[in-house]
C-alpha cells in the first residue's frame, strides 16, 4: 500500500523517544520502513544540585513532537492521522518520577544524570549483594527515605519517564522490562523484580511505616509483544492538541533508551551487543549466562524480552565533545565564514583520522556530572597535556572522541577481559557514528572487535520504539529476535570496520593515561568549587 494509504488505514507503528536532547517521533509500516519523522529539542537544568525536567517541559515536549511528526505526515502525504495500528513511548532510563494517588507530581523529577544516591546504592548493594547503580529508581526511592523527604509518605506511583508518559496516555501503571531494570533488579526467569530483594527492600522500611509497600508503588512489568493497554480520550487529547487523533490506539510496553537501542541494532540474542553514543553513552551485551561475581561498574539489565544483559553506563558522552564544535563554529563566525553545522561536525571528525593512534598524548575528560563507571560522583570538565605532547587539531578531535567511549570501555574491559564474556556481533547507533567510518573505527579499537553501523542508525531509539509498537500490531506468534531477523534486518545494510592493530595498541596507551589522570579530575572537583 502507498504510505498516504497506511497512514489513512491506521496500518502503521508510532515509536516517541524521549532523548536527554531531542525528542524524537518515527512513523513506520510494518516492515521496519520510515515513513515520517518528528523531532522536539530540549535541554535538561541543573535546579538546586538536580538534573532535572519540569512537567511543562515534558508536556510541552511531547505534545511538540506528536506535532511536528502530524505536520510532516500531513505535508508529505495530504493526509491528517487519526489512528495507528499500535504505539509505543520509550525515554531515558531510570531517575525518579513520583506522584500522589491524584496523579500530580510530589518530587522534582530526577533524570538518569543524578548521582546523589551514593549512600542508599551502596547500602542496597550490600542488603542484596547485587550491584544497585546510583542511577536505579529504587536507590533514588531509599536516598529519599534517608534523607526523610517529606514527600514519600504520600507517594502512590514511582517509575521512569516513559512510564509516566504511558500512564498519562492509557491509565495503565505498566513498564517494559528493559526499562523496569533500571528501577529494580529483575528475576530473567520469572520475568519480574526478583521477589527475594522485594521482600527484603520491603523489611528494611518497615520501621518507617508507610501505608505501601513496593509492589504497591513500582509498574507492573510487561515484556515485548503484550498488550499494554490502550490509548484513552484523555491520553489522545493530551497528546494531539490539534484533536484530530482518536483513541483506541494499542500501546506495547514503555521502554527505556538501552532497550530500544538493543531493537534498533537487532541485539537482542546472546553474543550480540551494541554500543548507543549520545550525550550519555552506554554499551550493552546479552549474555549467556551470569557474570560469576558482583561488579559496581556492571549494571545487569535485560533485553525488552528478559534475557540478562551486562551494561556499561557512561553518565558522560558527547556533551563536551558538542562544546568544543561549537567553539569552531564561533570562529567560523568571527572569520566571516557560513560554515554549516553538520559540515564542520563531518570535517572534524574525519580530520581526527589524521591524528596519532594514542592521541599524541592529549587527555580530556568531559565530565559535566559524576561518573559510575570511575567512581567519580561530581564531575569537572578537564583538558591534560604535556609539553612534550603533539598539540594538534587532529589529535584534539581525536583525543575528545576517544574520551567520550572511555568510561564505557572501562566496563566492557571487566566483561570482556576479566569475565571472558564472548561477542561476536557489536552495533554501534546514536549520533556520535552519524560521520561514517570514525567513531566507528575508534569504538572498534576500544574494545579489539569489528563494529557495524546500520544504514538505519541514525534513526536510534525512536526507530526501536516504533519496531516494538509494529511487534505488538504485526509480530503474534513470533519471538523478538525472530521478528527482528527475518521481517526487518533481512532486507537492510550496514558496514563493518575493524580497527587495525596499531590502532587498538594506541587506544590502550590512551586508556591507561585515562585511568592514571583521574587523580588529576578528582583533585579537580575539589579545588575547582567557584560554581
Amino acid at each position: 500500500m502507498e504510505y498516504k494509504e497506511l497512514i489513512e488505514s491506521g496500518k502503521t507503528a508510532l515509536g516517541i523517544e524521549l532523548g536527554s536532547t531531542r525528542i524524537k517521533g518515527v512513523l513506520i509500516d510494518y516492515d521496519g520502513n520510515v515513513i515520517a519523522t518528528g523531532f522536539y529539542d530540549w535541554e535538561n537544568s541543573l535546579v538546586d544540585g538536580i538534573w532535572t525536567y519540569s512537567i511543562e517541559q515534558i508536556d510541552a515536549g511531547i505534545r511538540g513532537c506528536y506535532t511536528s511528526l502530524r505536520k510532516t505526515e500531513e505535508e508529505k502525504y495530504g493526509v491528517t492521522p487519526k489512528t495507528y495500528g499500535a504505539m509505543g513511548i520509550s525515554a531515558m532510563m531510570h531517575g525518579y518520577m513520583a506522584v500522589d494517588k491524584d496523579g500530580r507530581q510530589i518530587a522534582p523529577f530526577q533524570t538518569w544524570r543524578n548521582t546523589n544516591t551514593q549512600q542508599a546504592a551502596d547500602e542496597l548493594t550490600e542488603l542484596f549483594n547485587y550491584n544497585i547503580p546510583l542511577r536505579w529508581s529504587v536507590a533514588h526511592l531509599y536516598q529519599r527515605i534517608l534523607d526523610g523527604e517529606e514527600h514519600v509518605k504520600n507517594l502512590d506511583y514511582v517509575s521512569t519517564l516513559s512510564g509516566y508518559i504511558h500512564r498519562k496516555l492509557t491509565g495503565e501503571r505498566v513498564l517494559g522490562i528493559g526499562d523496569a531494570v533500571g528501577m529494580f533488579p529483575i528475576d530473567s526467569e520469572k520475568l519480574d523484580y526478583n521477589e527475594e530483594f522485594v521482600q527484603k527492600f520491603d523489611k528494611l522500611i518497615e520501621k518507617y511505616h508507610f501505608s505501601w509497600k513496593l509492589r504497591d508503588v513500582f509498574p507492573k512489568v510487561l515484556v515485548a509483544g503484550q498488550d499494554a493497554g490502550h490509548l484513552t480520550p484523555e491520553g489522545a487529547a493530551y497528546l494531539d492538541e490539534s484533536g484530530n487523533l482518536q483513541p483506541g490506539v494499542p500501546l506495547c510496553p514503555p521502554e527505556g533508551d538501552a532497550g530500544t537501542g538493543m531493537v534498533a541494532t537487532n541485539s537482542v540474542a546472546p553474543r550480540t551487543g551494541n554500543v548507543s553514543a549520545g550525550t550519555s553513552t552506554f554499551a550493552m551485551v546479552v549474555l549467556e549466562k551470569q557474570l560469576s561475581s558482583l561488579h559496581r561498574e556492571i549494571d545487569m539489565v535485560t533485553t525488552p524480552t528478559g534475557f540478562p544483559c551486562a551494561m556499561s553506563h557512561a553518565n558522560n558522552g558527547t556533551s563536551d565533545l558538542n562544546a568544543w564544535v561549537s567553539i569552531f563554529s564561533e570562529f567560523c563566525d568571527l572569520m566571516g565564514i557560513k560554515a554549516d553545522t553538520g559540515e564542520l561536525f563531518s570535517k572534524l571528525y574525519t580530520n581526527s583520522l589524521k591524528g596519532d593512534p594514542d592521541c599524541g598524548g592529549l587527555l580530556p575528560y568531559g565530565y559535566y556530572s559524576g561518573e559510575n563507571v570511575t567512581m567519580i560522583n561530581e564531575g569537572r570538565l578537564v583538558f591534560l597535556r604535556t609539553a612534550n605532547s603533539k598539540f594538534t587539531l587532529a589529535n584534539f578531535m581525536r583525543a575528545n572522541l576517544y574520551t567520550s567511549l572511555a568510561a564505557v570501555k572501562l566496563g566492557m574491559d571487566i566483561l570482556m577481559k576479566d569475565e571472558g564474556v564472548k561477542i561476536e556481533k557489536l552495533y554501534g547507533h546514536g549520533g556520535l557514528f552519524k560521520t561514517k567510518g570514525v567513531a566507528q573505527r575508534y569504538l572498534s579499537a576500544s574494545v579489539g572487535v569489528p563494529v557495524t553501523v546500520m544504514d538505519t542508525a541514525n534513526e536510534g531509539g525512536a526507530w526501536g520504539i516504533a519496531l516494538l509498537a509494529a511487534f505488538l500490531a504485526d509480530g503474534k506468534g513470533s519471538k523478538l529476535e525472530d521478528y527482528l531477523n527475518e521481517r526487518i534486518f533481512s532486507r537492510m545494510s550496514g558496514t563493518t570496520i575493524a580497527a587495525t592493530q596499531e590502532e587498538i595498541d594506541g587506544y590502550e596507551v590512551f586508556a591507561e593515561r585515562y585511568k592514571k589522570g583521574l587523580d588529576v579530575e578528582r583533585a579537580a572537583i575539589k579545588a575547582m568549587d567557584w560554581d
